[in-house]
């Protein structure tokens, strides 16, 4: 599991073990991490654990939530990221460490059908079913007007959609790449099926939708 440090101006106040589905920040005192400051919210944030996944949402708050310094609504959070609330910064620390990137943003097209006969291409090699990540994975885009774009994956999570509508995160893990639904009232479609999981694993070949677009997963 993984836990947030809360430190002002480089001194640590406070360490909290993520353990709930559901963990509140603010500045009223029945939340679950409280930060009695005027800058927070009186329901400034809330993380949910999702499996291995912490996913942390801005709550309509006054002065907003950031990430390594970048504003945010809700997003996947990976090790060492830090959360700044006010003048509060919060850093996310997974149990296991790990050596992770910032976040890559993919804003994608409009709809269109799916083009007529395109399945999922081979799999992974290897006898599990997983290829090594010796190279990088990337997405390709089918239809709209950035049809034909590709987006290589070299961040440990790239989150694409459209803020608002619907949005999906790829992460980059030692047994592959999952996908994750993260924002909309529908969910995103792999091969034509919706995912019904929270997460599941990518092949090559595979077929994403979502917010509209169609997206090919390449990884050879």
């Amino acid at each position: 599991m993984g836990k947030l440090v809360v430190s002002l101006d480089g001194v640590v106040i406070k360490e909290v073990q993520i353990t709930k589905d559901k963990t509140t920040l603010g500045r009223r005192p029945y939340n679950d991490i409280v930060i009695d400051n005027l800058a927070v919210s009186g329901e400034h944030a809330v993380l949910q654990m999702l499996g291995a996944d912490v996913f942390i949402e801005d709550l309509n708050s006054t002065n907003g939530t950031y990430i390594n310094g970048k504003a945010v609504k809700k997003q996947l959070l990976v090790h060492n990221d830090t959360v700044e609330i006010g003048k509060y910064k919060i850093k996310f620390l997974m149990a296991d460490g790990g050596d992770y990137e910032a976040t890559q943003v993919l804003r994608t097209g409009v709809q269109a059908p799916v083009p007529p006969g395109l399945q999922r291409a081979s799999g992974f090699g290897g006898p599990s079913g997983f290829g090594a990540l010796g190279g990088t994975a990337s997405i390709k885009v089918l239809n709209g007007a950035a049809a034909g774009r590709e987006v290589s994956l070299t961040k440990v999570v790239t989150t694409i959609g459209k803020p608002g509508v619907q949005v999906a995160s790829i992460t980059k893990r030692p047994t592959g790449y999952v996908f994750a639904h993260v924002e909309g009232a529908a969910r995103p479609t792999v091969n034509g099926n919706p995912l019904v999981a929270e997460t599941t694993q990518l092949r090559d070949g595979d077929v994403i939708e979502l917010a509209g677009t169609q997206m090919q997963f390449i990884n050879r």
